[in-house]
């Protein structure tokens, strides 16, 4: 029978919460000094690594060695990838917008702003995200189909999102794409595919912990919470926000499965709607 280390998972916890602490504290500390808060977003990648690595070296003799290798290395690929995505997406540019908007609204100073409203609590959101993370690595529950029925959610969502930020960014490099909505490759079934593919990774995750029922339902306010701040939080929401003002960017709306990966709806005359 399968059964969770509780005591020495308490003890993960406060670690983790170091470990997310210490990446994002010093992300604080460069962004600072550079003037640039948006760095932030590659640091999120990276505490989560920071996370499965500590985990993986705290939970050695507590937890099934398969299901702990599995998880961290899982989470650290995921992670270290999209750090590197967004570094490379972000490279030479300015502030992002929504940072210049959120410190805008600063009541006194906009460095203790930015410290309590963007690190602090992005480091506070990486530790309650990874909770299935750290319980996985707990559980004495040897690899099972459920187990890799999650793996093969996780590799799911790690390709789907991988493919859309490399689409993504091939569209942009193009000089005749300048200005115009990306509407090919998975951008035709969803306005999203990169965040879908984010949400399928945390349920992957989520069901790599589920070895009873008592963690099964402790660590799921992580992939619900990552879900919604996809779709209705700092993502999705904020994002077409941001691109409602763009030429083509309703019909493509109209067209275009909000989150969910769906065909383009069609026209009357059956032939998906275009911008060009």
């Amino acid at each position: 029978m399968s059964a969770t280390d509780w005591g020495a998972l308490g003890v993960n916890l406060a670690a983790a919460a170091g470990a997310a602490l210490t990446v994002l504290l010093a992300t604080f500390a460069v962004g600072l000094r550079r003037g640039l808060h948006r760095i932030v977003d590659i640091a999120w990648g990276l505490a989560f690594g920071a996370v499965a690595a500590v985990t993986w070296l705290l939970s050695a003799g507590h937890g099934d060695d398969g299901r702990r290798l599995l998880v961290a290395a899982a989470t650290a690929v995921w992670g270290l990838r999209l750090a590197a995505h967004i570094a490379h997406r972000s490279r030479g540019h300015g502030e992002d917008p929504r940072y210049i908007a959120l410190l805008d609204k600063a009541p006194g100073s906009r460095t203790l702003y930015a410290l309590r409203t963007v690190h602090l609590g992005q480091a506070a959101l990486v530790w309650l995200i990874s909770l299935p993370v750290q319980a996985a690595s707990y559980s004495s529950a040897p690899l099972d189909a459920l187990a890799y029925a999650g793996l093969a959610v996780w590799a799911t969502g790690l390709a789907v999102e991988a493919v859309g930020d490399h689409q993504l960014a091939r569209f942009k490099a193009g000089p005749a794409n300048q200005g115009r909505i990306m509407d090919r490759g998975l951008w035709a079934w969803t306005r999203h595919p990169d965040y879908f593919g984010d949400s399928l990774v945390w349920w992957g995750l989520y069901l790599l912990a589920c070895t009873a029922w008592q963690p099964a339902l402790a660590v799921l306010v992580s992939p619900v919470l990552m879900t919604l701040l996809l779709t209705a939080g700092s993502g999705k929401r904020l994002l077409e926000k941001h691109m409602a003002h763009r030429p083509g960017y309703a019909a493509y709306a109209a067209r275009t499965s909000g989150f969910l990966p769906l065909p383009p709806r069609r026209t009357a005359r059956g032939k998906p709607e275009s911008t060009k």
